[in-house]
């Protein structure tokens, strides 16, 4: 069902959401590592997530930008915002989304307004229940965003013209 969306052809602007210092201890002491959680979109209807994991802080944000385009997903939107409410699960993480109307700008916390922002999704209001985890915030986000259906998917499946469904 996913259609792969080619990088390339779209101008992606990053931002990293969390960089964090990860250890392992092994014989020899601690092994310190890096690990960035970025989002890339083209502020027009796509927007993704990467992880990436090196010795050096540059090197892990490098790598997560390079998974989060190869993990790109389309954004529905109507006008400036969403098409309708929804909630976004991942891990302990719920995020619930609701559009607002035009010019209440972005309503959102930390990881999911960067990924809102960077999808181009102008005016939302989101509440973040359970867990504050950026990286389950940020994937539950994400599940939100692949759930949500315009209003002419939803009547092409019911068999229905869109003036049939919204009555």
């Amino acid at each position: 069902m996913t259609t792969h969306i080619d990088a390339a052809k779209l101008d992606i602007e990053d931002r990293v959401v969390e960089i964090n210092r990860v250890t392992k201890v092994v014989k020899g002491g601690r092994r310190l590592r890096f690990a960035a959680l970025v989002v890339v979109g083209d502020k027009n209807g796509h927007v993704g997530f990467g992880t990436g994991k090196a010795q050096e802080v540059p090197e892990a944000i490098r790598k997560a930008i390079e998974a989060a385009k190869t993990n790109l997903v389309k954004v529905p939107m109507v006008g400036t915002t969403i098409p309708h409410e929804i909630i976004g699960r991942h891990g302990g993480g719920n995020i619930i989304m609701k559009p607002a109307v035009a010019g209440s700008g972005i309503s959102a916390g930390g990881p999911v307004r960067a990924v809102l922002e960077l999808a181009g999704v102008q005016d939302v209001s989101s509440k973040s229940v359970g867990s504050s985890s950026p990286i389950n915030m940020v994937r539950a986000t994400i599940d939100g965003i692949t759930k949500l259906k315009r209003a002419e998917e939803v009547a092409k499946l019911r068999g229905k013209s869109v003036e049939e469904l919204l009555g």
